[in-house]
């Protein structure tokens, strides 16, 4: 029933565009009630995006299944072409999902939102992972941040060109162009820099003001 709504929602909207479809238009084609649609998606909204739930899901089950052996850069890459797979299942779905997201700023909007969602499952697993490190919360943002934006620059990449040629390829050399940058590389840990020491050498019965304005010579303020 659900993939049934599904391409009753990709049915209607080339022939009356998302705007004017209604729930209502794509029940009736799917030949189910309302409450059917709402048990399977909050939203009209949901009907375009019907996977990454799942996908979040995955990616998210993925990323707590892995050990601390694992260079954390390269586990939120492979966990981005947990992604890529879900789009390369059906090319053209996923290119009319583009062509449609591209006209309604409704659900390019929509869209950001799923891919924040995303982007927030990686920076909470480096930032586990970044726990003991020098300014680890803002490596793993950074590195979050790189890792969904080399994925979707090689995604939208294959996307315009109708879904031809190899995906994962290409998805894959965004991503290992992030790892070459941030992976494996050891962070040094913060190192306090040692205080000054000065020593000053003065003669036995000096008045204090001499000893106070040799010290101050020898760091500079005099």
């Amino acid at each position: 029933m659900r993939d049934a709504l599904v391409a009753a929602a990709y049915e209607l909207f080339p022939e009356r565009g998302y705007e004017q479809t209604t729930v209502d238009d794509i029940v009736a084609l799917a030949g189910v009630g309302r409450r059917s649609f709402f048990r399977y998606f909050p939203s009209k909204e949901d009907v375009v995006f019907p996977d990454h739930e799942r996908c979040l899901a995955d990616m998210t089950a993925f990323l707590a299944d892995g050990s601390d052996d694992d260079d954390p850069v390269r586990r939120v890459c492979d966990a981005a072409r947990l992604v890529l797979r879900m789009y390369a299942e059906n090319p053209a779905f996923s290119v009319q999902r583009y062509r449609l997201t591209k006209q309604v700023p409704g659900l390019r909007a929509y869209e950001l939102s799923v891919v924040w969602r995303y982007e927030r499952a990686l920076a909470e697993y480096l930032r586990r992972r970044f726990a003991a490190r020098r300014d680890g919360t803002l490596q793993a943002d950074v590195i979050a941040a790189a890792v969904v934006a080399a994925h979707n620059n090689a995604l939208r990449s294959w996307l315009r060109s109708d879904g031809q040629g190899n995906a994962g390829a290409t998805v894959g050399h965004a991503l290992d162009y992030v790892q070459s940058a941030f992976g494996g590389v050891p962070v040094p840990p913060a190192v306090e820099q040692p205080e000054d020491v000065v020593v000053v050498v003065s003669r036995r019965g000096a008045p204090l003001w001499r000893v106070v304005q040799e010290i101050e010579t020898t760091l500079g303020r005099g």
